[in-house]
This record gives structure tokens, sequence and C-alpha cells, in this order.
């Protein structure tokens, strides 16, 4: 580790070229004539590819090119002290300070923790100032070596900025950034796309940033070695939240609800103190972005205690993102096969795949371009749908172990549909590739093996083991209960039909796209494929799903804005103006802020009127090939407009219920509960 630059690798005051390119191709030949890199041509050319996605220029006269590369054979730093300085894209001009941080694609944690320690040197002017000050590359190898030798000091703890400020040993805290007489308290999440030197050097500057203006900020650097999840009692606690980020905030429904200052990595490092300015600002906007999900999805996270929790809460975690992540190829997929059917007729399921095969966009022959085009859409459609149960079980794993699950789990998916397991299969798939990728990559192996463990050791051993199972084992009984399930919703009729209808209907309003809304939707969405080959009754429950999502929305709309006004704050009215177009396009949580205010008169009045939606609808025989749009896919919905009919008795008798409650069934506080019970109001309204 202490070799991680050498002299050789240094180069202190020589011409190196007048931009940035050539600056790049000098260092990065120097690392390859050290033996550190087999091709310097490949390495600049990578590090060059980072670079144009977005330049690495920081105040201060700092420049970090760095990237993951196959031609690195070991974490290597290469240094340059430029006279005069080139222009790397800094806000306050050219750099004379250039590090080429190169890591292997297979980099080892240990390696990508000391290329983040020296990241987090940058943030501190003692180390830049002896770097302008040497006078030898053994002077620089000397400065690198103690710097990231060392632990970075540690970032406050929750609620030290206050503790000092109230001890008088912190700056007295500007009122924009005092919430309810108090320091404000932000929570953070840095992340960058290699996740070695951005990710922390944000980090520290909102760290340093929130201790000089006096309040409570906490930060999670999401980085390539790994990272140590907040508290999820710190994110409950906290006003707002800050995303400086370049990729996905991992596990970030553990956020959902919170206000949320979204921007990229490099604006966490340039601009720390506005950014805080912002969340703050945040806090009192009612318009302000908030991290997406709802109160259900911050109490799961709540449960699990951020990545911890048991395995039941990780289980239950990582099912809400698989179903997450597999909604965007159900929705797109079905839309497009709906459209497919639009034009092309609902034969072009049957014809499709001739149609392409004798027919071109520059040679129709007998087709006509309506049922070509018809058959491309369908097609896109039936492919994207392909997906739908690897990517559920894919990101299931990724849910239980992060990326390394990833690979092991698109594969068990992939074996589930394959044995007729459906999303059954790739449910049990995702969890069983997601334990193992978890459990291997727990493993204290040597050093060496380390690096091959997430793209080697863990997609080999994990996918043998998820998916050796479920052909060998699991996948035949799971295919066996997925046909009798089939079975006997194809033979349900008159009651039974009925009450699968109010089912779906009290799951679907029970918590407005929480973890048992999902389950409903992951039902209907995860069989749309068999409705659409000829199973019509999957494609009754899609529209039932879909018909009672929309009422909650639509009856608080019609509540606040049409029936009674005045039981309604002037924020809720505005809220019910904007829930009509909500509700009109299946976005349930637009009833989210008044279930928020009044959970316990809300959520009952909801579930009643999307219990009559999800019956009269199925009662109809309505069908929906569209997995989402509401109103707006009309064309891919049979019996339209008894649909209509359903939707529109449900949105009634759940606009009159809210209604009826908030007259008649007045809330009185009781005693506030002991702070013990974590997730627990102090205050519970009750009838």
């Amino acid at each position: 580790m202490s070799e991680i630059i050498t002299p050789a690798l240094v180069s202190l005051d020589e011409p190196l070229g007048t931009d940035k390119r050539a600056v790049i191709d000098a260092l990065a030949a120097r690392v390859a004539a050290t033996g550190r890199a087999s091709d310097g041509a490949a390495l600049a050319a990578d590090v060059w590819k980072r670079e144009q996605t977005d330049e690495t220029g920081l105040p201060g006269g700092i420049a970090i090119p760095h990237a993951k590369s196959p031609a690195v054979r070991e974490a290597t730093l290469a240094f340059a002290r430029l006279t005069p300085g080139v222009d790397f894209g800094a806000p306050d001009g050219p750099a004379d300070l250039v590090f080429l941080i190169a890591a292997p694609d297979t980099a080892a944690e240990e390696h990508l923790a000391v290329l983040s320690r020296l990241a987090r040197a940058f943030m501190r002017d003692d180390f830049t100032a002896g770097l302008r000050a040497a006078t030898s590359p053994d002077d620089v190898v000397a400065l690198v070596q103690a710097a990231v030798s060392d632990e970075p000091p540690a970032a406050a703890a929750p609620g030290a900025a206050a503790g000092a400020a109230a001890a008088g040993g912190a700056p007295a805290v500007a009122t924009n950034l005092v919430v309810d007489g108090r320091p404000a308290r932000i929570v953070a999440v840095t992340a960058c796309a290699t996740g070695i030197a951005h990710t922390f050097m944000a980090a520290d500057a909102l760290t340093a940033a929130g201790q000089k203006a006096g309040i409570d900020l906490v930060v999670e650097p999401q980085g390539s070695s790994g990272y140590k999840a907040l508290p999820q009692s710190v994110i409950d606690d906290a006003d707002a939240v800050i995303f400086a980020v370049d990729v996905d905030v991992r596990d970030q429904q553990r956020f959902a609800g919170k206000p949320v200052v979204r921007v990229p990595v490099k604006k966490g490092i340039e601009q720390p103190a506005e950014l805080i300015d912002e969340a703050v600002a945040s806090v009192g906007n009612p318009l302000a972005p908030r991290v997406s999900g709802n109160a259900d999805t911050a109490a799961a996270a709540r449960a699990e205690g951020g990545s911890g929790g048991g395995v039941g809460s990780a289980v239950k975690r990582s099912l809400l993102t698989g179903v997450s992540y597999m909604i965007p190829f159900v929705a797109g997929g079905g839309l497009l096969i709906a459209l497919g059917f639009l034009l092309g007729g609902y034969e072009i399921a049957f014809n499709a795949d001739d149609v392409l095969g004798t027919a071109t966009l520059g040679n129709l022959g007998d087709t006509s371009l309506i049922v070509y085009l018809g058959a491309v859409l369908f097609k896109i459609g039936s492919l994207s749908f392909g997906f739908l149960v690897p990517a559920l079980a894919g990101y299931i794993a990724y849910g239980l172990a992060d990326r390394p699950g990833i690979a092991p789990g698109f594969v068990a998916g992939a074996v589930a549909s394959f044995m007729g397991a459906g999303f059954l299969g790739g449910i049990v798939g995702g969890l069983l590739a997601g334990l193992a990728a978890w459990w291997l990559n727990s493993l204290d192996v040597p050093r060496w093996l380390r690096g091959l463990m997430p793209v080697v050791i863990i997609p080999l051993l994990g996918s043998i083991f998820a998916s050796g199972l479920l052909l060998m084992v699991l996948g035949g009984p799971i295919a066996w209960l997925t046909q009798a399930l089939n079975d006997w919703l194809s033979g349900l009729t008159g009651a039974g039909v009925i009450i699968l209808g109010i089912i779906l209907g009290l799951m679907m309003c029970f918590d407005l796209g929480g973890p048992v809304n999902k389950v409903a939707y992951a039902f209907a969405t995860g069989n749309l494929a068999a409705g659409i080959a000829g199973d019509e009754r999957y494609l009754q429950i899609m529209a039932a799903v879909m018909a009672a999502g929309m009422v909650p929305p639509l009856a608080m709309a019609l509540a606040s804005t049409v029936i009674d006004r005045k039981l309604f704050t002037e924020p809720e009215r505005e809220n019910g103006k904007a829930a009509w177009l909500l509700g009109a396009a299946f976005i349930s949580e637009g009833a989210i802020p008044f279930a928020a205010a009044d959970v316990f008169r809300v959520i009952p009045a909801m579930m009643v009127g999307g219990a009559v939606t999800g019956a009269l609808s199925m009662a109809f025989a309505v069908t929906s090939k569209a997995p989402h749009g509401g109103v707006f896919v009309f064309f891919a919905i049979d019996n339209f407009w008894l649909w209509l009919v359903a939707i529109a008795a449900g949105t009634v008798v759940a606009a009159f219920a809210v209604v009826g409650l908030k007259r008649f069934a007045h809330r009185r506080p009781v005693e506030p509960v002991s702070s013990g019970a974590e997730g627990v109001p102090s205050a519970v309204a009750t009838a």
C-alpha cells in the first residue's frame, strides 16, 4: 500500500503540454513506464472518456483526472506540478496540482479506501501547500504516504453543532439556517461514477461547511469501497436532504418524503454553503421537491434501521426494491403492446414475427404501414416484457447484496421464466441469489482474491447456487403453484370474482404506493403477459388494480374542491386541484398529503371507495392491456365506459366517507407515548 506512488511517478515543474489531454497522456505514459499499466494509451483513453463526462478541475488549482481501467495492474497515483497551470474546467481557473488516479477495474476495497483517503486530503490546505512547496519527488511521495496512511477525522456526530453552540464553542447560526428555533438538521449523500475521489471530497466539503455554519449536517459517502449507512434515526430527525450525486442513491427509500436538493457531486465540492442554504429553504416550501416514496416506505426503512434490522427487514426492503425497478419494464412494455394493438389489431400478437420477417420500412410488400408499425411496437413491448421476471429477481438480489447480487439475480430470474415459474419464481430466485451474493461478499478472503470476488467469484457461485436450486429442486413446484393459481383465477365466477376485486381494491388504497399497494400492483403486472397471451382474467385484475389505485386522489380532489371545501386547509384545497390530474393518470401518491395530515380518517375512507371500485370493475369484466396511465390509455381498456362507472362510484363513496368522518368523527389527542418506542408518534389522532 505504501508503494501507491513512487518518485518515478512524480513530475515537478516539467512541461507536459499546454492542454489537459496532453497532461493526461503524459501522466498515463509514466504509469505505463513503471509497469503499473499494460498500455499507457488505453489508460489515457479511459481517463479522457471520464474527463469528457465531467471535468475534474476543482477550486484551489487542483485537478484529479481519474478512471478505473482494465489496463491498470495496480492502484496508482501519478502527480504533476505544472508551471504554468492547465485548464481542467475548475471555476476559479487553471490547475497547477494534478493527480492522475488510476485504479484497476477490479480494484480491491483496500486500494479504493486508500484512494478515497487521498481524495479527502485534497480538501486540506496544509496538504496542497506542502505539494506546492515540495523540492523533490521524494517530498511529494512522503506527503502522499502520510495522507493515505491516516484515517480522516470523523464527521461530527449528529447534534454536535447544536451542542457546541450551546457551550459557546460554535459560530452563531444565521437566522435563515434555523428551523423550529434550533440549528437546521441536514443529511447528505455523496456519490460519483467511480466512487473514488469526488465522493469523499464532496462529503468533506459539506461537512466542513456545515460545521462553519453551526448546523447539524451528517454525510453518507457512497464510495466504491462500500459505505456505512446513516442511522435511520438521524435521517428521520433531519429537516432536509442533499443528494450530491452522479449516480443513483443506494437505498433511497430511507429518505422518503424529505425535502431534497439534488445536484451533481461537483457542486458538493464547489458550492457546499449554497447547497446548505437551499436545503434549509426547502424545509418551509410546500412546493419543494421531495424524495420519492411515502410514509410507509420510510417506515419500512425505519424498521430496518438503515441497512440493518435483521433478515426479515432486509428481505422486505429487497422485495420493494425489486418491484420498483421492475415497474418501468412493465409500464413501458405494456403501453407499447397496447399501442401495437391499437395500430395492428389484436391479431398482431400472433403474427408480429411474420410481419417483421417479411416486411421492412423500405419494402412493405403486402403489409400496410399501420400494421407494420403496430408489429414493431408490439415486438418492442414484448421484448421489454421479457425482462420482467429477470429484472424483478435481479433487483431483489441487488436490494439484498448491492451490485454483486445483480448478475446472479438476473440469471435466476431468467431460469424462473424458462421453467414457467413466473413472478413467484422470480421472487424466490432473487432472494436466493441475493442471500448467496451477500454471504459470499461477507467472507474474509485473501487480499489477492478480493478483487475477483464481485466480477467473477460471486456471479459464478451465486448463479450456480440460486439457478441450480431453481432448475433442480424448486422451479418445478413453483411452476405447479403458478399454474394452480392460474387455474383458480380462470375458474372464478360470480361472488368469487367480486371478492377478489374487493381485496385488490383494499390493498391498493391501504398505503398509497407503499408495500401493500405494491404487492397488489406487482401481482397484476407480473401476470399481465399471461393475460395478453390469452388468459383474460389477468387483464381484469389489471383493470381493477389500476381503477382502485385512481380512487384516492380523485376522491380527495372531489371532497376538498367540490363537496365541502371548509373541512380542508388552503394547502389541501390546492393539492386537491392537482389531485384531479394525478388521479386520472393513476398516480395514487396524489392523496398522500391528505393521508399524512389525517391518516385515521382518510385511509379507511379511501379503502372503502377502492373496494367498491375493485368489485365493480371485476363484476363488469373490464380488461386492461396497459399497466399504467389511467384514463390516458383508454385505447387499451375494453368496456372503458363501465370502467369509468366503477371509478366514479368508488370516488363518490370515498369522498363522502371522508367528509362524513371529518364532520362527525372528531380527532381526540391522547397522552404522548414514551420516546423509547421508535417510529410511534407522540400523539395519535383517534375518532
